[in-house]
């Protein structure tokens, strides 16, 4: 029968009682054997027996007095007509109680009585006898148990090793049972990216039927999307037949400026359908990343643009390789110059790369974008009254597609109207 993960945790937190009561009792056991150096033992048996017949021989009022009188700067001594409980005796040092009789056996008869203190109580040994008329007297000890070992710390210690294992042992259980939990965790950040990310179902039945859904629903959400890719696949070649044969008829237009119209409408039309093909075609782009010359696709596209009679610069390093989606960031870089030279009349663009990072900016002197419309713009289908962040296919998708190219590549996209007037949109990639 599989174990639940709640049952999981249950029985590691049982293994964790089980195993903390046993070294419990373990170093209760191990206190019955603590010694003292034999010396101390003689002394110790010595000043009780001396403490033990001044307090007979005195009244019980007197008794208070005397006992402070014994306190010495080994021992501390007190009086008391009510009994130690048991439970405050345990766990018997029975192994020092003998050292002490051996030395004074007639203190058997007062039915001496060690312990040891709790560990915020000190390092030292606490203990009773029993007087002639039924009081008892009590007595500390200051000083260590032999060998140099401080008491305090060697129970500490004692005690801390058992539980940082415990914890240790717990720790490792606990990371197995939610281990498969970790690997969902991580293939839910791929989901809808392009690839299936099955996984395997392990771990406790709450777990695996988690698991099972998942896959069921990436399964779902992948058909979905590739459903998708195909059917705007079959719509735009179904569009674009028409728009070909739109084509050659305006070819026998005899107005030169009608002609140009609708040649200008047919493009922008061409232009939509594959703004709309690579957005909603972009989560199941086959293309891999590769090694990639950044700076020459770069200076590439700004070079076609000048040479079209477009104000377009380029500044920055003649060469700078990196792995990337080559088709999808030239993409998404055309994008942003076709939008500063339609909106901004020229595109100044800038290739840096610092220890960390690589920033490509694409500069304007347009109208900018207001402040508040700055993160409106990034998302599909968004146009602005001023016709400022728009595509040239005229969808508003254009800065949407360089978003999710950005996103793919761990990049991000940021814009920012410039102090001097115009659009700054920078590109920023992981070195």
């Amino acid at each position: 029968m599989s174990l639940g993960l709640l049952g999981r945790l249950l029985i590691i937190l049982l293994l964790t009682v089980v195993v903390e009561f046993s070294a419990s009792t373990l170093l209760y056991e191990r206190a019955s054997e603590l010694s003292l150096q034999e010396d101390e033992a003689h002394r110790l048996a010595e000043h009780l027996v001396v403490a033990r017949k001044l307090l007979d021989e005195r009244p019980p009022p007197e008794r208070p007095r005397i006992a402070r009188e014994l306190v010495t700067d080994r021992y501390v001594v007190g009086w008391t007509v009510t009994p130690p409980s048991r439970s405050s005796f345990r766990p018997q040092l029975a192994s020092m109680q003998r050292q002490i009789v051996a030395w004074e056996p007639d203190l058997a008869r007062s039915k001496l009585q060690l312990r040891l203190p709790p560990l915020q109580d000190g390092s030292s040994v606490h203990g009773a006898l029993r007087l002639a008329d039924g009081s008892w007297l009590t007595f500390q000890m200051k000083e260590a148990l032999d060998g140099g070992w401080k008491l305090s710390v060697g129970r500490v210690l004692r005690a801390f090793v058992p539980a940082l294992l415990l914890l240790v042992f717990s720790g490792l259980l606990i990371r197995s049972t939610i281990a498969p939990l970790r690997t969902l965790m991580r293939a839910a950040r791929l989901v809808g990216l392009g690839t299936r990310v099955p996984v395997k179902e392990a771990g406790s039945p709450e777990v695996r039927s988690l698991i099972h859904a998942f896959n069921e629903m990436q399964d779902r959400i992948h058909d979905l999307l590739e459903s998708r890719t195909q059917a705007l696949a079959s719509v735009s070649h179904d569009l674009r037949t028409p728009l070909a044969r739109l084509q050659l008829r305006i070819d026998e237009v005899a107005d030169d400026a009608l002609r140009e119209e609708l040649v200008d409408d047919v493009a922008e039309m061409n232009d939509m359908i594959t703004s709309l093909l690579a957005f909603y075609g972009g989560q199941a782009d086959p293309e891999k990343p590769a090694l990639t010359d950044l700076a020459v696709l770069t200076s590439t596209l700004v070079e076609r643009c000048a040479d079209r009679g477009f104000d377009a610069t380029y500044r920055g390093p003649d060469h700078l390789e990196m792995t990337l989606r080559s088709s999808a960031i030239r993409r998404a870089i055309s994008n942003l110059i076709e939008n500063a030279l339609h909106y901004g009349g020229c595109a100044h663009v800038t290739l840096d790369k610092t220890a960390t990072e690589i920033v490509l900016r694409v500069e304007d002197n347009g109208p900018g974008i207001p402040e508040d419309k700055l993160a409106d713009v990034l998302e599909p289908f968004t146009r602005l009254d001023d016709a400022r962040a728009r595509n040239t296919g005229g969808l508003g998708l254009g800065l949407a597609i360089v978003a999710r190219v950005v996103g793919a590549e761990k990049g991000v996209l940021t814009l920012a109207n410039r102090p001097e007037g115009g659009l700054r949109a920078t590109i920023t990639l992981n070195a």
